[in-house]
């Protein structure tokens, strides 16, 4: 471990990602030898006594409930963002005015105006040496950097086509409580930016190719819900009543890619027996690559160059040393899962921060995913009429 000053964090926010983020922070400077050590300095939530016992369970030093305060602190130097999309803006822009480096949940917000305004606070910041970036981990999960990594290398010659896909079943029950998630007020969009955004930042991430046009469809499958009780998020439950779900329950879009190229993309939460399906597959003129988030330790690769009595797709294990961030962890064969794509985030924002460079994805790419969720609302609006991105 580096002998540099220590990086002291504040998280605000505690719920399902705040878990998720602090097993990262809490993991990666005991796994990876880091330029500079980040610290658990303090959570922050608006009940007291919850965001205190998240602090216990997860290991910060101290918990808070103004996040103003905590942002004007002279000893936090990184400020983490797991709140609902509604308060992105407001907090990431006054966390960088304070001069503090900012990592932000996905999606980055919940309108293009506010998204647009956060990058141009991230600009003015970076001049300064202040660094943000957008938390889309799964950019972080080894085999999705070493498909990135394959297809830049040309293995699969030029990009003709990628089908990209994230299935969920969590709405199926028309009787699951209306948490926040389901509410356009606080959320943005529903599956559209929860889980699209996810596989339009991928497909940009992996491709290096950009969606400059769009044409798609939205729907809201269970229009009312019950009213929240006891708990929140996803756990929560049923209150008396009912309330109106504002946000779609399922997003089906094909993207122009910025080479010509085809892409399909399917965000639901309503595929029956799908817990956490996300799928993508690149086809190319030399071969074809498939990665699935319910096998994560592994590639699927298709060599149209071999002979054709050899061809078909073929499983690569991406545990080896040599693949993108596995050689901290667990001999080759001993499996990583969900949460280690968390501490691989931190490991490239700390590493960033201490080199005084702009870690990726940075707010532009994260404006760039909101563009294309704007683009989406406004094709269906159209009856799916083709929109550009750009416009």
């Amino acid at each position: 471990m580096s002998s540099a000053r220590p990086l002291r964090v504040a998280m605000i926010g505690y719920g399902f990602m705040g878990s998720a983020h602090s097993v990262g922070w809490r993991q990666a400077p005991r796994m990876f030898d880091l330029p500079a050590e980040p610290e658990m300095a303090v959570i922050v939530g608006r009940n007291a006594e919850a965001v205190a016992a998240a602090a216990e369970k997860w290991g910060w030093a101290e918990s808070a409930t103004d996040w103003r305060e905590v942002i004007a602190r002279d000893d936090i130097d990184i400020v983490d963002i797991v709140t609902p999309g509604d308060s992105h803006a407001e907090i990431t822009i006054a966390a960088l005015e304070a001069g503090k480096h900012v990592l932000c949940e996905k999606p980055l917000a919940n309108t293009v105006a506010e998204a647009e305004a956060m990058a141009d606070a991230a600009a003015r910041a970076a001049a300064e040496g202040v660094r943000a970036m957008v938390g889309f981990t799964y950019r972080r999960v080894p085999a999705v950097t070493f498909l990135r990594d394959l297809i830049a290398e040309g293995v699969v010659g030029t990009v003709q086509q990628v089908r990209a896909a994230y299935r969920q079943d969590w709405l199926v029950d028309p009787e699951m409580p209306l948490a926040w998630r389901l509410q356009k007020e606080h959320a943005g969009s529903g599956a559209l930016g929860d889980i699209g955004a996810h596989i339009i930042d991928m497909t940009q991430f992996v491709t290096g190719l950009t969606v400059d046009a769009i044409s798609g469809t939205v729907d809201t499958i269970v229009k009312e819900r019950p009213l929240l009780g006891s708990g929140s998020g996803l756990s929560g439950t049923a209150g008396e009543g009912k309330g109106e779900v504002t946000v779609d329950d399922v997003a089906i879009f094909t993207g122009r890619l910025s080479n010509g190229a085809l892409a399909s993309f399917e965000a639901t939460r309503f595929a029956t027996g799908r817990k956490n399906a996300l799928t993508i597959e690149v086809s190319g003129d030399k071969g074809a690559l498939a990665f699935d988030l319910e096998d994560l330790n592994s590639l699927q690769l298709y060599d149209r160059t071999a002979p054709a009595d050899r061809q078909g797709f073929t499983k690569i294990l991406v545990t080896e040393a040599q693949h993108p961030y596995v050689a901290a962890w667990w001999p080759a064969g001993h499996m990583l899962g969900y949460e280690h794509g968390f501490s691989h985030q931190v490991v490239d924002l700390v590493t960033a921060i201490a080199a005084g460079t702009d870690p990726h994805p940075g707010f532009a790419e994260g404006l760039s995913v909101q563009r294309v969720l704007a683009a989406v609302e406004r094709s269906a609006e159209n009856d799916s009429a083709w929109v550009r991105v750009a416009d």
